[in-house]
């Protein structure tokens, strides 16, 4: 994998991903303009991004047939430098005639073998899921990867 930064101007810079650019800047407090998210908000979108990718690619497996799905995560940071995520709640929400038991497979397996960007924050981080199907809560629990093998 291969990425480029750019500085632009301020605290607002650009990133380049093969031939996907995004913005990135600082929060208000840092000198930032609201020209793009954070670094650390980009981790918390690429927390969401992982799992729901596999998620999505188990369930299809499964031939369950996904009407809607949404996530959200909460993350608290540390006060003290670096500052990093302390703790973050990773939200599944779908919809469809989907099998309560398949729904929580999908989201275990990403959560304990698959997603790698939650593993990675998992090494500093206490993650934690809660998986809604059709606006029943269906699990809340915490993420316990398995160790890869080398």
């Amino acid at each position: 994998m291969h990425a480029s930064l750019m500085w632009e101007n301020g605290m607002h810079f650009i990133c380049t991903n093969g031939a996907i650019k995004s913005p990135l800047d600082a929060s208000a407090e840092h000198g930032g303009a609201g020209l793009g998210p954070t670094p650390k908000e980009l981790i918390l979108n690429a927390m969401m991004g992982c799992t729901a990718i596999d998620v999505l690619a188990i369930l299809k497996k499964m031939r369950q047939e996904v009407s809607s799905f949404e996530m959200e995560i909460d993350a608290e940071k540390t006060q003290a430098h670096p500052v990093h995520f302390k703790t973050a709640l990773l939200i599944f929400k779908m919809r469809g005639p989907i099998d309560p038991e398949k729904a929580l497979k999908a989201v275990d397996s990403s959560l304990t073998k698959y997603c790698g960007v939650n593993y990675m924050i998992s090494r500093s981080c206490e993650i934690r899921y809660q998986l809604e199907v059709n606006q029943q809560i269906v699990a809340n629990n915490p993420v316990k990867f398995i160790e890869p093998a080398e």
